[in-house]
């Protein structure tokens, strides 16, 4: 029984079955894994077994707040307890919890023991004993007491593998959201994760291939720089810069990309790095400019004047036409004129097309 409540927290699917064998082992027929909130008195019945699907909802949404042993949150953890614990028997029988709830089920005791809790909730495991088997007993509590470290040992590494795969599937999902490649490599160039525009560059091969799992770049020379790279990323970012560096990429039919190499080394990155063995992340996304400065990109591109590209920056900064203003030192008009001549000149027609203008312009990597 220790091995299946083990087994459980890899394969969650388990409790029902685990909670069956446990209540029987303890003497009871029904049993659950239950969270309640000491300020609400909400409950939530994570798994259970034997329960009545419509008196456990009851419970959930109306008779958790009337439950006596909500006192269990100032029990220590693994502590065993039943009914009697809390309130002498006979005016137990008296609630509307007892007469509404229990009593209709059949239910006249049961045993529980606090498995987790934190400054404003509980989490406990109890087994529900009905008229045949009677009230708590002593050998009830001995075999609750044997179960219940492992129970909660179970719960806590459960809540840890729910954890981290909670992140690395938010990991994915948010890369996979990206519109730029994304490639994690070691040392050796190796591809150690890849979001989905990252799979798709290697199926169409139009700027990168894998070999033998290695990311390769078609340019030779691209690939060389590349290569240098991702060793001296191992290395430590002194050897490349913590700001990483970008290799512009070609295609055969002209289309340009930009690749950005950021070490994976030191810092906040140093744990992304060491999780997936990468020293290095790779930012591949189009471009059509040759300079890898946005301002200068923008001013290049839509024939800004010095003036209306500070213009540009200031509202994308600062936001308003009158912040914009103070910030530059000029009139609000001046503002307001260098804007109407922006909204020309990019064909945005509203402030928020500019900024969206400028950050399609910025690199995916924070200085």
């Amino acid at each position: 029984m220790i091995c299946e409540i083990y087994d459980s927290t890899l394969d969650p699917s388990l409790w029902p079955q685990v909670l069956g064998k446990i209540a029987e082992f303890v003497g009871g027929q029904s049993a659950g894994l239950i969270s309640r909130d000491s300020v609400s008195k909400a409950g939530n019945a994570h798994y259970t077994f034997g329960c009545n699907p419509h008196y456990l909802k009851l419970y959930l949404d109306q008779y958790a707040k009337l439950d006596p042993t909500t006192a269990m949150f100032f029990f220590a953890t693994e502590r065993v307890a039943s009914i009697a614990d809390f309130m002498p028997y006979d005016e137990y029988l008296e609630t509307r919890f007892h007469k509404e709830w229990a009593r209709p089920q059949g239910w006249v005791d049961w045993v529980s023991a606090v498995l987790e809790k934190s400054a404003t909730s509980f989490a406990f495991m109890s087994v529900m004993r009905d008229e045949a088997t009677g009230l708590v007993d002593d050998s009830a509590r001995r075999r609750m007491q044997l179960l219940t470290p492992h129970v909660r040992r179970a719960v806590l590494i459960s809540k840890v593998i729910d954890l981290k795969s909670t992140e690395a599937t938010t990991f994915a999902d948010a890369l996979d959201g990206l519109s730029a490649g994304f490639f994690l490599v070691d040392a050796r160039g190796c591809i150690v994760h890849a979001n989905a525009a990252g799979h798709a560059m290697l199926l169409t091969a139009t700027f990168f291939r894998s070999s033998g799992g290695r990311l390769v770049a078609n340019e030779p020379r691209a690939d060389r720089l590349l290569g240098d790279v991702f060793l001296a990323s191992a290395r430590g970012d002194a050897e490349v810069g913590t700001s990483g560096i970008s290799v512009p990429l070609t295609a055969h039919d002209g289309e340009r990309h930009v690749a950005h190499v950021l070490p994976l080394t030191s810092g906040a990155r140093r744990p992304a790095g060491s999780a997936y063995r990468a020293s290095a992340a790779l930012f591949v996304h189009k471009t059509s400019l040759d300079t890898p400065s946005p301002p200068e990109v923008l001013a290049t591109t839509y024939k800004l004047t010095p003036t209306e590209l500070r213009v540009l920056l200031a509202i994308v900064e600062v936001g308003s036409v009158p912040d914009a203003a103070e910030a530059l030192g000029v009139a609000e008009t001046t503002v307001k004129t260098h804007l109407s001549r922006l909204f020309q000149k990019t064909g945005a027609s509203r402030q928020a097309g500019l900024v969206k203008l400028v950050a399609g312009f910025s690199s995916p990597l924070l200085s």
